[in-house]
């Protein structure tokens, strides 16, 4: 199973679940009112079985119209208590379901936040359909613990308690044999909580995997039918559902053990104790009133100790759920903005200056394979420079690093003469627009796709953005123009249609620094020869930094950096660097179609 990029150490049940408590403690009035209304309810259940003792007693052991008068006045008493238990149920249930509702929308507005404020890093260990078992499994998890599980384990516990009392008020020398009886109990209903709990955590990892293969697969479907893997991706989900029923049917079957074990063995105990409580009445040492109200408040005290076994099922569930919500907030990005950030000097007229000092960087998860050694570029203000090289020459690494999604293990970045880790990472990326290689359509209407390079835009900014991306036209003739919806990744567009989308969306952001990765990658010769004369429209006053091996793009470009094995090898013209007959010289012969 994929692991989140920092863990917390693994905690007993109830330590985990305190980990919650700053969602809970913002509704502490809401506790308050459903505590109240919770010792109402109990206390009200606690009153029925004296009031039935006194009906037999008193009602039945009386005659003739006193006997008639005790009788009503009882059944009018329990009447009136079922009106308060009623009443004070309701309100428990009314209060403690907003707080489930409440605080499960708070924990997966708190997760979501911080995942996304996650680096790149955080995704090279962490499946997204597992972010999404854990902001959906997981908190319905402790919105049935917080909404349902804790009031049942406290209205129990004070049943418990209050019922354990009256019983000994009734019966001091019975409760004593029940109560050594029940301590018995507990010791198996603990061992099999911590089984219940180990198991809830393997069943919630493996339906987790189940999600992260079901959204990786469908997010794919073109490939897999292009490649008839249906039946192949269709038996690896099954496998991965079975593993997951299998563990599941596991947890059960402990959970099932456990409640017998629990029932049997605390109903077995009062059964015993009631045996010799019907010996007493009948030795005369205990009234039948007495009896019965001692066989209601065991009744109680059995039920709720059932109800505490089955409660705490759900707890060991949640305290998994609850862990793994817990890692999520826990991971720390090591993209961290400075305590104190430095603001960026004036915008200058010709865009950004770049100052790359001695840089070397390896990804997290390849340690030992540096992406970037000892790279060192100055690029002046308004230059427009391409970078080109073999696949894996670190040309998409180095646009990485200027994002700031990594930091180098060693030299730095300067942005106009400020180094970027002190920048604020907000300001740092709202000074750069970017056309990655592979384009992202979000599902929602062309309008609002290209609005993302700048929510604030007019609808008429949205249209000259569209126009100088050479996309106002396609998009024009879709059903509804600018509001069509453009499918879920953006499958109702083209390939060049969605790269021109994202060339709007970046020159609607106006930065002054623009990187360009495979810009026009996806275009056909007329589509690229109007996004070319767009983009060099756009380059006009701003720094440009273009991956490209397209030779319109590199043969406009100030200055050409040739890249191999995350090392610059070549600088100059495209003229002077095929006279120069090296790397750049060979790319050209391949890629250009030139000798």
């Amino acid at each position: 199973m994929s692991s989140t990029a920092t863990s917390i150490p693994r905690k007993s049940s109830l330590a985990t679940l305190r980990g919650l408590s700053r969602f809970l403690i913002p509704y502490r009035k809401q506790f308050v009112l459903a505590g109240i209304a919770l010792v109402v309810a109990a206390a009200a259940t606690l009153a029925i079985p004296y009031a039935f003792r006194q009906m037999i007693d008193l009602g039945f052991g009386a005659a003739g119209a006193q006997s008639t008068a005790h009788i009503n006045t009882y059944f009018i008493a329990l009447f009136g208590t079922a009106c308060v238990l009623g009443v004070a149920t309701a309100g428990r249930y009314y209060m403690v379901s907003w707080l489930g509702e409440r605080v499960t929308a708070d924990i997966r507005d708190a997760v979501y936040a911080h995942v996304v404020t996650q680096s790149p890093q955080f995704f090279e260990t962490t499946q997204s359909g597992e972010v999404l078992s854990r902001l959906t499994t997981d908190t319905t998890l402790i919105q049935t613990l917080v909404g349902t599980s804790i009031s049942m384990a406290l209205r129990n516990f004070l049943l418990f308690l209050g019922g354990l009392m009256m019983l000994f008020f009734t019966s001091v020398k019975l409760t004593s044999i029940i109560l050594l009886m029940l301590i018995a109990v507990v010791l198996p209903i603990v061992w099999f909580g911590r089984r219940v709990r180990s198991l809830s955590r393997d069943s919630q990892d493996r339906v987790a995997d189940a999600s992260a293969l079901a959204g990786e697969i469908l997010n794919a479907m073109p490939t897999v039918q292009a490649f008839t893997h249906e039946r192949i991706e269709a038996e690896r989900f099954g496998v991965s559902v079975q593993e997951a029923f299998l563990t599941a049917v596991r947890r059960i079957r402990a959970r099932a053990l456990l409640t017998m074990v629990a029932i049997l063995l605390v109903f077995g105990a009062i059964v015993f104790v009631l045996w010799l409580g019907a010996h007493a009445v009948i030795d005369g040492t205990m009234s039948g009133g007495q009896l019965g109200q001692f066989i209601l408040y065991s009744a109680l005290v059995a039920g709720s100790i059932g109800a505490l076994s089955e409660v705490s099922g759900d707890a060991q569930r949640a305290a998994g759920a609850a862990e793994r919500l817990l890692e999520l907030l826990a991971a720390q990005s090591p993209i961290e903005p400075p305590a104190q950030a430095t603001p960026l000097p004036p915008r200058r007229a010709n865009g950004a200056s770049l100052i790359l000092d001695s840089i070397t960087f390896c990804y997290p998860s390849r340690p030992g394979t540096p992406s970037l050694s000892d790279l060192s570029l100055t690029i002046a203000a308004g230059e427009t420079v391409a970078i080109v090289g073999p696949s894996g020459a670190g040309k998409t690494s180095l646009f990485q690093l200027l994002l700031r999604f990594y930091d180098p293990q060693q030299g730095s970045i300067a942005l106009d003469g400020v180094d970027i880790r002190e920048l604020d990472l907000h300001d740092l990326r709202d000074t750069i627009g970017i056309v990655p290689q592979d384009t992202v359509i979000f599902s929602a209407n062309a309008m609002e796709n290209i609005r993302y390079g700048r929510p604030d835009a007019s609808d008429e900014e949205v249209v000259i953005a569209a126009k100088l991306a050479a996309a106002h036209e396609f998009i024009e003739r879709l059903p509804e123009g600018y509001l069509s919806f453009l499918g879920e990744r953006g499958v109702r567009l083209s390939g060049g249609q969605r790269q021109r989308i994202a060339i709007a969306r970046a020159l609607l952001k106006n930065p002054p620094l623009l990187l360009l990765d495979e810009a026009t990658s996806a275009l056909d010769a007329e589509s690229e020869r109007l996004v070319q004369g767009a983009l060099e429209a756009a380059m006009v006053g701003r720094t440009t930094l273009v991956i490209a091996h397209r030779l319109a793009t590199v043969q406009r470009a100030d200055r050409i950096i040739v890249m191999e094995h995350g090392r610059i090898v070549e600088t100059g013209t495209h003229a002077s660097l095929v006279a120069q007959g090296g790397l750049y010289a060979g790319l050209a012969a391949l890629q250009f179609g030139q000798t």
